[in-house]
């Protein structure tokens, strides 16, 4: 769904849905003044056309066990392996993002370990030998803060 087919209603929608993705149907349809069935229609449409891509239930990481966050950029040996070095990449569920980036890195993933030394041994054991001329790491301290993208207002 091209921006341009956004309607006001479906802005409201939006921006109530990225505050609270569980919010009930008919809870929004109250607040927004249109049937429980509206905004079914509505959101079912904005699923259907791209615009919502999921809803996802945020766990923290350390809650779970793991206290390491890290950025790693890649080099690849070899450019033309992208699709394979992706397709690995998505065997290890240590690795949550993975990016096509400009600048020197060929790919840029974010992966959670246990602790310091479960990450070295993901990057020596997984990682290294996907056809990696080398690694870059940035370890996170802490996230400071998340959040969604602001749905603006105004529509063109």
């Amino acid at each position: 769904m091209a921006h341009s087919q956004l309607d006001q209603l479906d802005v409201k929608i939006l921006q109530m849905m990225t505050s609270s993705a569980r919010r009930p149907f008919l809870e929004i349809a109250r607040e927004c003044g249109v049937s429980g069935a509206a905004v079914h229609q509505r959101i079912s449409k904005l699923q259907s056309s791209g615009v919502i891509k999921g809803t996802e239930l945020l766990v923290d990481p350390s809650a779970i066990g793991y206290e390491t966050c890290a950025y790693m950029g890649f080099f690849l040996k070899d450019p033309s392996t992208f699709d394979v070095v992706i397709e690995k990449l998505k065997e290890i569920p240590e690795v949550v993002e993975c990016h096509f980036t400009t600048g020197q890195y060929d790919l840029f993933i974010k992966i959670f370990a246990r602790n310091n030394d479960h990450l070295l041994h993901l990057i020596h054991e997984k990682l290294q030998n996907l056809g990696l001329s080398r690694t870059e790491s940035l370890i996170s301290f802490k996230e400071v803060f998340k959040r969604p993208l602001p749905i603006n207002d105004k529509i063109d």
